[in-house]
């Protein structure tokens, strides 16, 4: 099986997308409590656009336990998948609680943002971003400005006179 599952990794790296699903398919049949394997097919889903059927895998996955690195990837393609399926509160939640759980992923405030862009919290969303771009960016021109970016984050709306 572990031979099986890293030929579909290969593909998948290689860009045969159709045959690394077809083969995470066979070998998620056979090994349905596996949730690294489910992981690795609601992944297989998702870079063929297919989000839909992505999402059960995910679940799966998620609901029998993954290592740290695989939960934090699982957690944002499941959130990120329900925001481009157009289930936003969905997203929300994941995203709450992957943030809970990792909140030193940048990638995760990232996706959870675009979420929030969904949900009409503009200020939030951009906060989110603001402050990710200036703890994590190189340009010497933003990192002069860090300390006015952070300050500005959260009062965007505000007008000083």
């Amino acid at each position: 099986m572990r031979k099986e599952l890293q030929q579909a990794i290969i593909w998948r790296k290689e860009g045969k997308l159709k045959e690394s699903n077809t083969l995470l398919l066979q070998i998620v049949s056979q090994h349905p409590n596996d949730a690294f394997i489910q992981y690795h097919c609601a992944w297989s889903f998702d870079v063929l656009g297919e989000e839909s059927k992505a999402v059960p895998y995910y679940e799966k996955a998620i609901e029998l336990g993954l290592p740290e690195n695989e939960m934090e990837g699982a957690l944002l393609g499941l959130g990120s998948t329900y925001r481009v399926l157009g289930d936003y509160e969905k997203s929300k939640k994941v995203f709450l609680h992957a943030i809970k759980l990792f909140p030193e992923n940048n990638a995760l405030q990232v996706f959870y943002a675009m979420t929030l862009y969904n949900l009409k919290e503009h200020d939030t969303a951009m906060e989110l971003l603001l402050k990710c771009l200036s703890h994590t960016t190189n340009d010497k021109e933003i990192l002069s400005y860090q300390k006015a970016i952070d300050f500005y984050a959260d009062k965007l709306d505000e007008i000083w006179t």
